[in-house]
């Protein structure tokens, strides 16, 4: 069984190797045993039932809640030539009857039905079905502890009870610990195994930014947006009101953007969503109705407008971001008006307790000063034992000071004013702003009037945060948001008790280059080259009334870039080209790829003599790739290939013997041919390609 789940997985869907976890559970569904699958948004849940579904002499059931997605994921299945369809609410009778009529025939391998649709003909043509397994889906909807419960996913165990004999298997990103055991009850699976993939999507940067003011806020987003014009991105938004006004501001900025939301009628939800998935729009403004049903591979950013409500959600959401494995950003905005409405929400709903401790753990993480990938990690249970360097506090960790002083400043003017004003007027008097509101109160007057000149309005904003947080002042919400100060904060302002903050995080152009440097995709694209396959990719998407990433992903036509295959045997060699694709597209890619290459000028052959002077002179790997505006990877590749020259380079310093050595042993196991793709997969993702490069070619030099 393992080769012919191999095969298929090289035939259908042009992947080599599989993911951590993929092939065990694949494994453990072809012996006829109930598994639960949590996996991560984009860390291949699909495959674990479709392969087993083409390798099974019978039919395979997935029950998915809503209808886009199990439109998207049968169109997907169908271009690799798989017998897909799907049964639900928005086909026409007629349509119902062809999909009884090919089930029963068994001309589907994969039949999705909605919860509501399975419950409703269960005990009539579901029957006739020789069904071998059932995929249930977005299975944290059948739990009350879960973030998005549907009542109709508990009627489920009954169908459960029908085919004791039939493997089940419950698929989710989202579930602690409750939900885990809440869903493996509701399902009535039996002896089922628990398989928790890694939640590490180290392609996604994580930045948060917090107390900005709105009209700053929409600036930053819409400068964001237009050094990505032609990327997709969603914006997670709190109220329907908000969605409609950023996308308002956005429009007026010339950006392809609309907003979705629960308030719209089903047409212009659906026709919204299907805009954005065939990329006739590029960004979607929405509430978080948006987004479960969405499978679109090439979303390049995620942005939330407000905080969102609980770390399952947040991160669901930002995973909806990079899907294809390419670097991917996420941007999150809160402030502490968020975290009240929610708390007010949480007051009037069920499990009030639960979902404020959700809440809580939320602003937390927003708060952080330390990694936030380990913070968000730790919440699932898994635990990084470095830092991710890719999110804003890696890319610029705080430092703390001696901040009694300026602590006492602020509490000062509170106290002068009396306990009546927010942060904005304390702000003001602080810095010794002169206008209207300080005029007619005579904050003038005081004594703390201008005393903090020298501190900007931004760090003000975030010196008095700090000092709520640390509970030197409360944010009275309900008194027009004026400040009054904690017991705590009298010790402070009496000298009784000293205070240590940190110096303010601000975006720089600095902190943006170690980003880039960080999340730069591996090898070299040609950019006129993949600009000319991703106008041929959205022609023929277009013909074939399908979206452009299920021909081919970003990440697969980067591929074709890079390496120009021009064979049927290189193209097959591309991640993501499967014989179905390569039948029906091969020709049409190769040629432009053929055109380009008859064309294209001949690289310089003394691009590595380039990068062995700057190496002469002492600089850095990441200089050098600073200095020639190229890739570390491709840097650490001239290292490699000077080294094999014979060139004074000391190689062995960029890794340890313990790489090298991990290196050796899968390297090896490939006959010891030099192909970094399958090796990097066969090392789960662990060790970079500039590493097993480098590897490599010191164990080649050894022999």
């Amino acid at each position: 069984m393992k080769t012919t789940a191999n095969t298929l997985l090289k035939k259908v869907y042009g992947y080599d190797n599989f993911r951590p976890l993929q092939e065990d559970i694949i494994n453990r569904t072809i012996a006829g045993k109930d598994s639960f699958v949590l996996m991560p948004t984009g860390g291949g849940k699909s495959i674990c039932f479709q392969i087993p579904a083409l390798l099974f002499d019978g039919i395979t059931i997935v029950v998915s809640p809503l209808i886009s997605l199990m439109k998207d994921q049968v169109q997907a299945l169908k271009a690799n030539g798989i017998k897909a369809d799907f049964f639900n609410s928005s086909i026409t009778p007629q349509e119902e009857n062809e999909v009884i009529e090919k089930a029963i025939k068994g001309d589907i391998q994969l039949l999705y039905l909605s919860p509501e649709k399975l419950i409703n003909v269960s005990s009539t043509w579901l029957k006739l079905l020789n069904i071998k397994l059932v995929a249930i889906d977005e299975a944290h909807c059948v739990s009350m502890w879960g973030h998005d419960f549907r009542p109709e996913y508990t009627q489920l165990k009954t169908f459960r009870r029908s085919l004791q004999n039939v493997p089940f298997m419950a698929l989710t990103a989202t579930a602690d610990k409750s939900a885990r055991k809440d869903i493996e009850a509701q399902l009535g699976l039996q002896n089922s195994k628990l398989f928790i993939s890694s939640f590490d999507r180290k392609n996604l940067s994580i930045e948060v930014r917090g107390q900005v003011p709105k009209k700053k806020k929409l600036q930053e987003i819409g400068n964001f947006i237009n050094q990505r014009k032609n990327e997709s991105g969603i914006i997670y938004c709190l109220s329907r009101k908000n969605t409609e006004e950023v996308a308002s501001y956005l429009k007026k900025e010339g950006h392809s953007v609309t907003f979705y939301h629960a308030g719209m009628n089903f047409e212009e939800r659906e026709q919204t969503q299907t805009d954005f998935i065939n990329d006739d729009v590029k960004i979607v403004v929405a509430t978080i109705a948006f987004g479960m049903g969405i499978d679109k591979s090439n979303v390049r950013y995620v942005i939330h407008y407000n905080l969102p409500k609980n770390l399952e959600g947040y991160y669901q959401e930002i995973g909806r971001a990079g899907r294809d494995g390419l670097p991917s950003e996420t941007i999150l905005y809160y402030n502490m008006r968020d975290f009240v409405l929610y708390s007010q929400f949480a007051d009037d709903g069920a499990n009030a307790t639960m979902q404020k401790e959700k809440l809580n753990r939320m602003l937390q993480f927003a708060e952080a000063k330390s990694c936030r990938r380990k913070i968000l990690l730790s919440y699932f249970g898994e635990h990084l034992t470095e830092n991710c360097n890719n999110c804003d506090v890696c890319l610029n960790p705080p430092k703390d000071f001696e901040g009694t002083v300026i602590a006492q400043k602020a509490l000062s003017g509170i106290v002068r004013m009396q306990e009546k004003d927010g942060i904005t007027m304390l702000i003001n008097v602080l810095r010794g702003s002169n206008n209207a509101d300080i005029h007619a109160k005579q904050y003038y007057t005081l004594k703390t009037y201008g005393v903090g000149r020298e501190v900007s309005f931004f760090n003000w904003r975030d010196y008095i945060i700090q000092m709520a947080n640390h509970g030197l002042i409360e944010i009275m919400y309900a008194e027009n948001s004026a400040l009054k100060i904690t017991p705590i904060g009298w010790q402070v302002l009496k000298g009784e008790k000293q205070i240590r903050l940190t110096t303010p995080i601000e975006k720089t152009e600095k902190n943006a280059e170690k980003k880039q440097l960080k999340i730069t995709s591996q090898g070299e694209t040609n950019t006129s080259l993949l600009a000319e396959l991703k106008k041929l990719r959205l022609s023929i998407a277009k013909e074939e009334k399908m979206p452009a990433y299920i021909i081919f992903n970003d990440k697969t036509l980067k591929q074709m870039a890079s390496e120009l295959p021009t064979t049927e045997n290189e193209f097959l060699s591309i991640s993501g080209v499967g014989t179905n694709k390569m039948e029906k597209y091969g020709d049409d890619f190769m040629a432009v790829i053929r055109k380009y290459k008859n064309v294209a000028k001949p690289r310089k052959q003394s691009t590595t003599l380039k990068t062995f002077e700057l190496y002469n002179k002492g600089l850095a790997p990441i200089a050098i790739a600073q200095e020639r505006n190229l890739s570390i990877t491709t840097v650490f590749s001239h290292l490699s290939q000077l080294y094999t020259e014979g060139k004074n380079i000391n190689l062995a310093q960029y890794v340890t013997k313990e790489i090298i050595e991990k290196v050796r042993v899968v390297f090896n196991q490939f006959n010891r041919k030099i192909e970094l793709k399958p090796i990097y997969e066969k090392l789960n993702e662990e060790i970079t390609y500039s590493e097993i490069r480098i590897s490599i070619t010191l164990i080649l030099k050894e022999n």
